[in-house]
């Protein structure tokens, strides 16, 4: 994928034609139209890609790069120099910076320096760029690092420049800016550098007549003229891009796919796509993720490489001048982005940008949900660590905590008692009344997910999702499985009510997703995110509304009434399909890999089957989990879930498996009567495969040097089925024994399933 959105040269469909027996001088190159397949790239620009590492997600993750790969994903930048190129990847990565300086860097010793530039990791760009803002020479950089002098070379001169905009003080002139955009540093970068706000530099900028130009990836270098719609910015150059005068919007990608915001969203970009062109509206793409299909050259009718900040989005939306911006299908990176757009005049299309902020906003969200009677979990917002420990005391431990406005559950977690909540504020997250933190009482109980598309007015809901593993698991981490299976009619009834109350209030127009735990004859509500969620593509397959298409031609005035959609819950399948994550820890060394609130999972597989059992049995194989029918499950829970262990466990023995168990664990099981064999050593017994399946809830976590994080690493380093939420382990044990009476899984006919997607397609000829 990366040659291809590199060179424009589209290798898997040449190679797909060359494989039923055509020569490269019979393939026509789809990017000229002209040239033969035969003919190779020729290239007029810089191409740099940049991994995205995961280790904002797992601080105590071993981050030495070396043969084993850890990246979960990546991004590309495209320009005529390698600098600018460079600098746009750099921004791209959204890793919370946007230069060659990293936070923190500059209060380094000179050891601690030297020892960084020894050791090849994540952070090795920035140490490099620190070393020369210290005057360290290139032979010295090159003797610890072994990089390429050229490359040293060049960041060299990107230090350099930075310090020419700092001694040129609050006024860079007109040649030292043109040389800055021609480098890639960004508006707020050169802001920074002299002391002024973004919109400053972008309006002097301006006033210089520095507005990019666009160039086009054509495989040939202007030699014949391109018909491919894909473009790349840069500066001092003729524009090669033709503005039409059709209606036109601009759809955000996603960015680089890293935990929490992964290929469902892309999914979601070229679905919204594909709804801009049933509607005969110019959609153009603006994403920097080589790995996606939404920057295939011929996904959307234009395709801009580029980073996704505000000054690159507003660049572009100068150009084309679109009827509006579409933020909901790229994940928090567009969400983040819609309110800076909003101030700069642009038109977001779909829910109002005031409802993205009442959902995402502690106060105004409490507000809304008591003006509808809807609960929600008890929790308040803390400004400080003396509030998060007050409201922590009043509501009683345990308590859920994160910051505010995040995806993918990062710095999220369940404290037990005040140490744990002091030790969660000074290491995880940075409170101050820019980035609050919210405290909500963790309440144990079924949690139920809802991704519903609404119109403006009406809202249509195609599916509900349950979750196996009860709240306190992220639901990116959680199995989950429609139609649910253990809701009330009751109950879904609420749920259904309060996410057409909620939808209404927000004013949705497009997609909205809530998370809600069902308990004790309640539902509350969790969170509400006014956007595309990661399970939108699971129920469009399952449940066959094109959910996205269809929120896209609400976004432009469609009515759902018009779409052949009625308000509230749509037909349910006979077919029940679970949802599964996939993880990646055997590559990620000194990751936890305990199940919390903090999502892991770098993928997710789904089984489909008439029979809950089986379609449980297919999603977790798929995700690589051996499920062994014999055999021993080892046993070692924290002292709050003994309790409920020990009926997981009588239900594993009923099976015939051979219980071991850490020595509390052990005590607890055998005091209610069940055979079980104590053991001081479980680390041995993982290594020599006498166990198949480890069932262990951790009493702390992420405490690399305890007896129980050992465990789960070595599990998952050794391949044995490491269960980490009691929940999951009594599902588990329910499909094995329906494996273990004869209920073999088998092949549903792929027919029967198509069927009732096509009775859901919406009624033809409407709108």
């Amino acid at each position: 994928a990366l040659a291809s959105k590199a060179t424009g040269y589209p290798i898997a469909k040449i190679a797909a034609k060359i494989a039923i027996g055509l020569n490269l001088d019979e393939i026509i190159n789809p990017v000229t139209g002209k040239t033969t397949a035969c003919f190779e790239p020729t290239l007029d620009y810089v191409v740099v890609k940049i991994p995205r590492w995961p280790f904002d997600k797992f601080a105590s993750g071993d981050r030495i790069l070396g043969t084993q790969m850890k990246a979960t994903g990546e991004v590309m930048a495209i320009d005529r120099t390698f600098e600018g190129a460079l600098m746009k990847a750099v921004r791209s990565l959204e890793i919370g910076v946007d230069s060659l300086q990293m936070k923190g860097s500059a209060s380094w010793t000179e050891m601690e320096l030297e020892s960084k530039l020894n050791r090849p990791d994540d952070e090795r760009l920035f140490v490099v760029a620190e070393a020369f803002r210290r005057y360290w020479t290139l032979k010295e950089v090159a003797q610890l690092t072994a990089i390429d002098y050229w490359f040293l070379e060049k960041i060299k001169d990107l230090v350099v420049l930075e310090q020419q905009i700092r001694n040129a003080g609050g006024s860079p002139g007109e040649e030292l800016l043109r040389k800055a955009k021609t480098y890639g540093l960004s508006d707020a970068h050169i802001g920074r550098l002299c002391g002024k706000p973004m919109r400053e530099i972008r309006e002097l900028r301006k006033e210089y007549g520095l507005i990019p130009t666009y160039k086009v990836v054509d495989t040939c270098a202007a030699e014949f003229e391109s018909t491919t719609p894909y473009y790349y910015s840069t500066y001092d150059l003729e524009d090669e891009v033709s503005v039409s005068d059709r209606e036109k919007v601009i759809v955000l990608g996603s960015g680089p796919i890293r935990i929490g915001q992964g290929v469902e969203f892309d999914y979601c970009s070229v679905h919204s796509v594909w709804g801009l062109q049933t509607e005969n509206i110019e959609a153009i793409i603006i994403n920097n993720n080589p790995e996606t299909v939404s920057t295939d050259f011929d996904t959307a009718d234009k395709l801009y490489f580029e980073p996704l900040t505000v000054e690159d989005v507003m660049n572009i939306i100068d150009k084309e001048k679109p009827l509006g911006v579409i933020v909901q299908f790229g994940g928090q990176t567009a969400i983040n982005l819609a309110g800076d757009l909003a101030q700069m005049g642009v038109r977001i299309l779909g829910t109002p940008v005031e409802g993205i902020d009442a959902a995402e906003d502690r106060e105004k969200f409490e507000k809304l949900l008591k003006g509808l009677g809807v609960p929600q979990t008890e929790g308040k917002t803390a400004f400080t660590v003396e509030q998060a420990r007050k409201i922590a005391t009043e509501l009683g431990f345990p308590v859920l905590v994160r910051p505010s406005y995040v995806l993918g559950g990062r710095a999220m977690e369940i404290v037990y008692n005040d140490d744990q909540l002091l030790k969660y504020m000074s290491s995880a997250v940075q409170v101050s009344p820019k980035h609050p933190v919210l405290v909500d009482k963790y309440f144990r109980g079924k949690e139920v997910e809802v991704d519903a598309i609404g119109d403006g007015k009406n809202l249509f809901i195609p599916g509900i999702m349950e979750h196996i593993e009860r709240a306190g698991v992220h639901s990116g981490d959680s199995i989950a499985v429609y139609p649910p299976q253990s809701l009330s009619k009751r109950e879904i009834e609420l749920v259904v009510d309060y996410t057409t109350r909620i939808g209404a209030a927000l004013k949705i127009c497009g997609l909205m997703n809530i998370q809600y735990v069902v308990g004790e004859g309640a539902v509350y509500v969790l969170e509400v995110n006014p956007r595309a969620s990661r399970t939108v593509p699971v129920l469009s397959k399952v449940t066959g509304v094109p959910m996205v298409q269809t929120a896209t031609r609400c976004m432009m005035g469609k009515t759902l009434g018009e779409l052949g959609y009625k308000p509230g819950l749509g037909p349910v399948s006979d077919h029940i399909t679970v949802k599964a994550p996939v993880f990646s820890f055997e590559k990620l060394g000194l990751v936890e890999t305990s199940l919390g609130p903090e999502m892991k999972s770098t993928g997710e597989v789904m089984g489909v089957d008439k029979n809950f059992s089986h379609a449980f049995y297919k999603a977790i194989t798929s995700a690589g989990l051996k499920v062994a029918r014999s055999g021993a499950v080892l046993f070692s829970v924290a002292d709050r879930d003994k309790l409920e262990a020990v009926a997981v466990a009588r239900q594993y023995a009923a099976l015939g498996f051979k219980l071991y168990a850490t020595l509390n664990t052990a005590s607890a099981l055998a005091a209610a009567g069940l055979l079980v064999v104590g053991t001081e050593d479980p680390i041995t017994m993982v290594r020599s495969g006498n166990v198949q399946m480890v069932v262990n809830t951790p009493t702390k976590g992420k405490v690399t040097g305890r007896a129980g994080f050992r465990l789960r690493r070595l599990a998952a380093e050794y391949k044995v089925p490491c269960l980490t939420s009691l929940d999951t382990a009594r599902a588990m044990a329910g499909v094995l024994q329906d494996l273990l009476q004869g209920d073999e899984v088998m092949p549903v006919p792929l027919d029967q399933f198509t069927e009732f997607l096509k009775d859901q397609q919406p009624t033809k000829n409407v709108g």
